[in-house]
């Protein structure tokens, strides 16, 4: 049964982490978002339905991944010794099948005959097209066409698969687009249809939902931890976009006298555009049926944004991560798309590791930290994604002679 940590008894029944979260959407979704709330809080508690998702983790994606000491990392940087939670061997090469998974179960549970979402970078269309796969549903993906460009792998990946790719060619072409674009779809015939969102954003009891059944990451680390030092982490270390996989390694130390470091994209410069850094930036607001920080405007629209991962460039978080922030419970930095495209190239050389460009922004403050701390401290990073998808993009940027 997936459990909910002591200190941290939110959300509340209506979905509030302190004044963040909420139902913010039109009058008639509030009865399908109820449908959903009801048949999660009944298949967490159904022991049946945990040991076919439990199974599937084991058996299918391959968990537990391992928790991996970067020997050369540590060494080159010198101070604290350098963990990865390698997320990265998953199957479908990320974090995001731990909740799609979740979300395909659940929709087979109502009876639904569709999965909608979106997608940036391309991961969470990859796991929702799998999971579909395996339980038997029909899959539709919103995708911006500026990151179809970047991530045309995971397009293809995603046809492959079985799944619809709907290009989005509105407003700039991105995430925030993609997951306007697939609102208005789930708004057509949400009876038919489970939107299983990619991150713990969104009305209730999706952050709720999605945070629960990416706690897995979490839970494993501070038993393979506990192993290896025979202590828990100084520090926890994690890209945040919407802010699934930071709140899959966070949740289960919670609890625990555990810094936690959340690294969102500064992009090209903090000019409005060329950037994500929602928490850096933002101030609360109003975007996609909840309340939290928000990159916007004076009448609070949101403002574009930009991130050389396709998986960070939205201008919102998840409303835990809001919370969190306001509470001082995490702290929150930048990485530019330089900081990013850098450690991505060190860790590929110096570990013979490729990580997603959203785990490389994570990475570069953990590029920053580890030699200020002595070789007694341990950090653990959560690499969320592996890199295949971003190779040929990343190629093209440093002008590497492929």
């Amino acid at each position: 049964m997936i459990q909910k940590k002591s200190n941290n008894k939110l959300p509340d029944k209506k979905g509030y982490y302190g004044q963040y979260g909420g139902q913010l959407v039109p009058p008639e979704l509030i009865p399908a978002l109820n449908e959903v709330t009801e048949a999660y809080e009944s298949a967490r508690n159904d022991s049946v339905f945990m040991e076919e998702y439990q199974s599937l983790l084991r058996d299918y994606v391959g968990r537990p991944s391992p928790l991996f000491f970067a020997k050369n990392l540590s060494k080159q940087l010198g101070g604290a010794k350098i963990y990865f939670k390698r997320e990265d061997l998953n199957h479908t090469g990320a974090h995001k099948i731990n909740h799609t998974l979740g979300e395909a179960l659940l929709a087979k549970r109502l009876g639904k005959k569709r999965l909608l979402a979106e997608t940036g970078a391309g991961q969470h269309g990859v796991a929702l097209a799998t999971a579909a796969s395996i339980v038997g549903l029909k899959c539709e993906i919103h995708m911006g066409a500026i990151d179809m460009a970047k991530q045309h792998p995971n397009v293809v990946r995603m046809k492959m698969l079985g799944a619809k790719v709907v290009k989005v060619e509105s407003g700039g072409r991105c995430l925030k687009d993609a997951v306007d674009s697939a609102f208005g779809e789930y708004m057509q015939d949400h009876k038919n249809t489970f939107f299983g969102i990619g991150s713990v954003v969104g009305p209730h009891p999706y952050p709720m939902m999605v945070r629960d059944f990416q706690s897995v990451v979490g839970r494993e680390t501070k038993e393979q931890i506990k192993e290896k030092e025979g202590r828990l982490p100084d520090e926890l270390i994690a890209c945040v976009g919407g802010g699934s996989n930071a709140i899959g390694l966070f949740y289960e130390f919670l609890d625990d006298k555990v810094k936690m470091v959340g690294v969102e994209p500064s992009g090209k410069s903090f000019k409005p555009g060329e950037h994500a850094a929602t928490m850096t930036l933002g101030k609360p607001g109003g975007i996609h049926g909840m309340f939290t920080y928000l990159l916007q405007d004076d009448k609070g629209e949101p403002l574009p944004v930009h991130s050389i991962a396709s998986g960070l460039d939205y201008p919102g978080v998840g409303p835990a991560h809001s919370y969190f922030k306001d509470s001082e419970r995490v702290e929150y930095v930048t990485a530019s798309d330089k900081e990013a495209l850098d450690a991505f190239m060190l860790l590929s050389k110096v570990e013979g590791i490729i990580p997603a460009l959203e785990s490389a922004h994570a990475l570069a403050e953990v590029i920053k930290r580890a030699p200020n701390h002595n070789r007694d401290k341990v950090i653990i990073m959560n690499l969320s994604g592996r890199g295949d998808k971003d190779v040929d993009f990343v190629a093209e940027r440093i002008k590497m002679d492929v």
